[in-house]
């Protein structure tokens, strides 16, 4: 692969030579020697246009066949997750047919009319028909996108929370995440980052004095019951974060002052995830990777064997270590949740005595 790419910049290098050259030679003649187009130049130029169009149609089905993963999107492990992924896959299809034909036509108009000695250029003022077509339709095929997508937005973002409802909040700080959970009551507790005492353990600068804090419990890894909603209440302690967590096809800013909020109920444990196919693939493709990398690994401290595991990313750049801003994500049934759940400490029991 490396060396294709080589070979591809070394042919666009020669070509912008050539092309500098052209121009050099254009900028010292006189009137009297300027180069003007002849119809040699018009019929190479009308066959490198072909040549181009197959150049880009071929890259486009190598790309697919060798890199393609088809379906254009999968693995999606939750509720709204299937939804958010068909609107993309039609999205892309659209734009790919479009492509393709718009620049079929490009590149075939170029050749076809190509300049030819005594041929002159029709002129067209205008053409309401035509004008109407090309505009009507982009308009149509625009609003149905927009209007599906509202829809898909909607469901995902208009939630109403039940008594069954897990709240979590997502702490974002450089570079790290840290998970709240509601605890018994399921009300999270007042914090502000101006109540951080870090001499007490209190790291994430909750009201001591709120009852609804007292049973929160503070991890830093997020566990989450399959089949159940689960609401995120988002802060940051620093700068823009973003939490991202690509199989739940969710992703929320977490923005310094104020709460945000997103929310997904998990379909798919990790164990069920480990086990599909194409995640058996990938995890063994990244195992032979690393085992070739053995050495460095080791060297790092670092266990060589990859597992899978849903992670809480950061996307947003928010620092020299944002690219290890991460979280394990474990989703688990609910009797493993909650037996999870039960041997964690509550806020009041970690707090440190002075």
């Amino acid at each position: 692969m490396t060396a294709l790419l080589t070979i591809i910049v070394l042919v666009f290098i020669t070509v912008a030579i050539w092309q500098m050259v052209k121009i050099f030679d254009l900028a010292s003649a006189n009137n009297e020697n300027a180069q003007v187009a002849n119809y040699k130049d018009n019929k190479l130029n009308a066959y490198l246009m072909l040549g181009f169009l197959a150049f880009i149609y071929v890259i486009t089905i190598v790309c697919f066949v060798l890199w393609g993963d088809l379906p254009l999107m999968s693995n999606s492990a939750s509720e709204h997750g299937p939804g958010l992924d068909n609107l993309m896959i039609i999205s892309m299809i659209l734009i790919f047919v479009v492509q393709t034909i718009t620049q079929f036509l490009l590149h075939y108009f170029a050749y076809k009319y190509k300049g030819e000695k005594g041929r002159k250029a029709l002129y067209y003022a205008d053409n309401d028909k035509l004008e109407f077509i090309w505009t009507i339709i982009p308009v149509v095929v625009l609003a149905g996108l927009i209007i599906y997508g509202l829809f898909t937005w909607s469901d995902i973002m208009n939630v109403e929370q039940d008594d069954d409802t897990v709240v979590v909040e997502l702490y974002a700080q450089q570079f790290n995440w840290k998970a709240r959970y509601a605890g018994d009551d399921n009300v999270l507790g007042e914090a502000n980052v101006r109540l951080i005492n870090l001499d007490n353990a209190n790291i994430l600068g909750l009201d001591e004095s709120d009852p609804n804090a007292q049973d929160d419990i503070i991890t830093t890894e997020l566990h989450l019951p399959v089949g159940k909603q689960v609401i995120f209440k988002m802060r940051s302690q620093d700068v823009l974060h973003s939490a991202y967590m690509p199989h739940f096809r969710a992703q929320m800013n977490c923005v310094p002052g104020m709460i945000t909020q997103f929310a997904f109920t998990p379909t798919i444990t990790t164990a069920q995830m480990r086990q599909n196919p194409d995640m058996i693939d990938k995890v063994a493709r990244i195992n032979k990777i690393r085992a070739g990398n053995k050495v460095e690994i080791e060297a790092r401290g670092q266990d060589v064997r990859y597992e899978f595991d849903y992670l809480l990313l950061c996307n947003k750049i928010c620092g020299k270590s944002h690219y290890n801003m991460q979280m394990k994500i474990i989703v688990e049934t609910e009797e493993e949740y909650n037996a999870w759940l039960k041997e964690q400490k509550t806020f009041k029991n970690s707090l440190v005595q002075n």
